[in-house]
């Protein structure tokens, strides 16, 4: 295993190569860490989880609203349950609050039905019906004239940014190569074959054919089957192989993030009713303690726009105050955007191309999150039935990730930590209460982060309502020299 940011690339031929080291491409790399194949994972930035995964509303979905029938409702709900049992295994902080689906008409109010089922069609049935007394008493800060609502018990809120990173860090420690910095320029395919009418044939054909090239930024790799988990850029990598099912346009979702004062407003994550654009405009609690108003759903031609705009934003602050308007008047800790690979389908575009050993997995929308190890588990299936010889699944290395989210203990509240290594409770990051001993051990993870903004995902320091003005250059002085501090015995106890 290697975790690798510059310098040549290993002259070896992989079994698989995932490009893409985002959520989903990051759980697809897990997956497959699971069976005896030589593995590597691409990405072009210096990080995991640093497109898309980074910037959403951080839902853990029940996939009431999917499309009933479609790929995607199949791996929401599947990948809900998986996901579920894994972040209770491994640390990732998880707060099932439920959702309010509120209406503020008559119409709105007329479609919850509906609604209900359609969750039924999707084999989710513990919807209920609120009425607009018993919505009051519950959300007592809701503005004045909700007529009613649609409650969705189990939906949750989830830290999308250890989610990933404990995928690529269980895909490293059970022996997946991490290549960062590695942008995919180009791609030579293997020798020339017919398609396989059988999976033998295939596999007898894989046998003899020469890899796949890719020539990348940081050299050549080699790879006897690709998956294109490229996010934004799937289309892109699509065309690469000479495919035009779908193409990505970047929507973008720009969100409020108000201050941990604002938490006591909001009982559960409240959803307007949908729309063909999305889930529209919510108010939700974080694991984080925040709440966060958005997203916009812009559709754009940049897939660099992350910037926010007076625009956006204005929208936002008006259609927050339709709901909550004592929100608006909340202190804001930080505002953002992020990019949802929207394409011109209703469903995921994953395909199987057999006679290319390559499988795509595009149009990975905001409930990719929730499906990310459905998404894995399906594209296994693909590559063995385009006759990949995967072999026998073995039970992986376990990791145990350091706790981000404020329902659970973390490590400045927690005596005998602190007893066992006093690095945990010199605190550096007041805002968001990050010790010392935490920025340490993030730094010398086995996926270390490469900028700033990487140790604020991976411990929250520089993001709470100072923005970094009080600790940055502390933070900055340990992340100019990692290692100064040795953990003392225990410390993998915060972790």
């Amino acid at each position: 295993m290697s975790v690798t940011v510059s310098g040549r690339l290993p002259d070896e031929v992989y079994d698989v190569v995932v490009v893409g080291a985002g959520v989903v491409g990051a759980a697809i790399a897990r997956e497959l860490a699971r069976y005896p194949l030589r593995t590597a994972l691409v990405e072009a930035s210096a990080d995991v989880g640093d497109g898309t995964s980074k910037a959403n509303t951080a839902i853990l979905h029940t996939g009431f609203d999917a499309v009933p029938g479609s790929l995607e409702a199949r791996l929401v709900r599947e990948g809900r349950d998986r996901l579920a049992a894994y972040a209770e295994e491994c640390g990732i902080p998880v707060e099932p609050i439920g959702a309010l689906l509120v209406a503020w008409d008559e119409e709105q109010l007329a479609a919850l039905p509906a609604l209900a089922r359609k969750a039924a069609h999707n084999g989710y049935r513990r919807t209920r019906t609120v009425t607009a007394a018993e919505l009051r008493e519950r959300e007592p800060h809701l503005a004045p004239g909700a007529r009613g609502a649609l409650e969705v018990p189990d939906e949750s809120t989830v830290c999308p940014w250890t989610t990933t990173l404990a995928y690529a860090t269980q895909a490293v420690r059970s022996g997946v190569d991490l290549h960062l910095n590695c942008r995919v320029r180009e791609v030579t395919e293997g020798s020339a074959q017919t398609r396989p009418r059988t999976r033998k044939q295939a596999q007898k054909q894989t046998q003899k054919q020469t890899p796949h090239l890719l020539a990348t930024t940081r050299g050549r790799l080699r790879a006897r089957w690709l998956v294109n988990a490229a996010g934004l850029y799937a289309d892109a990598f699509d065309r690469l192989l000479g495919h035009t099912d779908f193409t990505v346009t970047p929507r973008r979702g720009q969100l409020i993030v108000f201050d941990k004062a604002a938490r006591s407003l909001v009982g559960h994550i409240l959803l307007p009713v949908p729309t063909a654009l999305g889930k529209g405009v919510l108010v939700s609690p974080t694991v984080y303690g925040n709440v966060v108003l958005g997203p916009t759903a812009e559709d754009l031609d940049d897939k660099h726009a992350t910037g926010s705009t007076a625009d956006g934003l204005a929208f936002l602050r008006k259609k927050g105050r339709r709901i909550m308007p004592e929100l608006l008047e909340e202190e804001v800790t930080a505002v953002y955007a992020g990019l949802r690979a929207a394409t011109e389908h209703d469903d995921y575009a994953i395909r199987s191309h057999p006679e290319q050993r390559y499988v795509t997995v595009g149009g990975i929308r905001s409930t990719g999150l929730t499906a990310s190890m459905a998404i894995a588990a399906h594209v296994v299936e693909l590559l063995t039935e385009a006759g990949a010889e995967v072999g026998t699944a073995a039970d992986l290395v376990p990791v145990t990730m350091p706790n981000l989210g404020e329902a659970f203990p973390r490590p400045y509240q927690r005596a005998e930590l602190i007893a066992a290594d006093p690095a945990y409770g010199a605190l550096v990051c007041h805002c968001e209460r990050v010790s010392r001993g935490e920025i340490r051990d993030a730094l010398a993870a086995d996926i270390p982060p490469s900028s700033p903004e990487g140790l604020r995902r991976r411990t929250r320091a520089l993001g709470g309502r100072c923005q970094g003005f009080y600790c940055g250059a502390d933070v900055r002085a340990l992340f100019d020299t990692p290692g100064a501090d040795a953990p003392a015995p225990g410390a993998e106890a915060a972790r």
